[in-house]
C-alpha cells in the first residue's frame, strides 16, 4: 500500500496530478490553502499504485508518495 502526501502550501491547483493519475483518486478540493489556492487531495488512497505520475507531473513540486 502506498501513501500520497500532498503539501498543500506548495499546491498551486493547477489539476495536472488529477489528469495524470491513472486510478483517478486525487481531484482538487474545496478547501483553499493560505495563498487561495484550491489544492489537490486524495480521495481513497487505499486505491494508489504508486506509479507515481503525480509526483513526476507536479511543477510545483507538492506531492510525494511513500510505500508502506
Amino acid at each position: 500500500m502506498s501513501k500520497v502526501t500532498i503539501n498543500i502550501e506548495k499546491c498551486k491547483g493547477c489539476g495536472l496530478c488529477s489528469n495524470a493519475c491513472p486510478k483517478k483518486i486525487l481531484r482538487l478540493g474545496e478547501k483553499t490553502n493560505v495563498v487561495g489556492y484550491n489544492f489537490a487531495e486524495c480521495v481513497d488512497e487505499s486505491k494508489c499504485i504508486a506509479c507515481g505520475f503525480c509526483y513526476t507531473i507536479c511543477p510545483d513540486v507538492a506531492i510525494t508518495i511513500t510505500e508502506k
